[in-house]
């Protein structure tokens, strides 16, 4: 009884570590991913070149259910130029965050499917847009800090 007392007294403690993990994770990620720019090139699968991407983040919330954040975005990539909030999946592995949707409607710009790793000031990961996906990879760019 002691020992079922004491597995059942640290996975509960392991449980709230996990918790105040996850929400300093959480809060610093909204924080460096607010008012950023993912500045980059994609590539089409079957088609030579590259094009030139930009998504300026305004805004990054975590929301309440699961993994999903919500992301306010100037989209910039061809002809469209527009600002968009998208509920986007976010997975971690590890302490790296991953853009990870499958089939996901954003308004005005369609359904799409993409895997992003965030990776300290690089982007990369592979995208879908109906019958037509290929590859992404560019620059997070933070705003200049202010010197104190």
């Amino acid at each position: 009884m002691t020992r079922m007392l004491f597995v059942f007294g640290m996975t509960s403690f392991l449980a709230l570590a996990n918790a105040d993990d996850d929400k300093a994770r959480f809060a610093k990620f909204a924080k460096e991913m607010t008012g950023v720019k993912l500045v980059g090139h994609f590539i089409i699968d079957g088609k030579e070149g590259q094009s030139r991407e930009e998504y300026t983040i305004q805004t990054v919330k975590k929301l309440p259910q699961g993994d999903l954040w919500l992301f306010t975005a100037r989209v910039k990539y061809g002809g469209t130029n527009l600002v968009v909030p998208m509920p986007v999946p976010v997975k971690w592995a590890g302490e790296t965050p991953v853009i990870s949707m499958t089939n996901l409607k954003i308004p005005l710009l369609g359904t799409f499917s993409a895997q992003v790793v965030l990776d300290d000031n690089r982007y990369a990961g592979t995208w879908q847009h109906g019958e037509v996906g290929g590859h992404m990879f560019g620059t997070i760019v933070r705003p200049k800090q202010p010197k104190k």
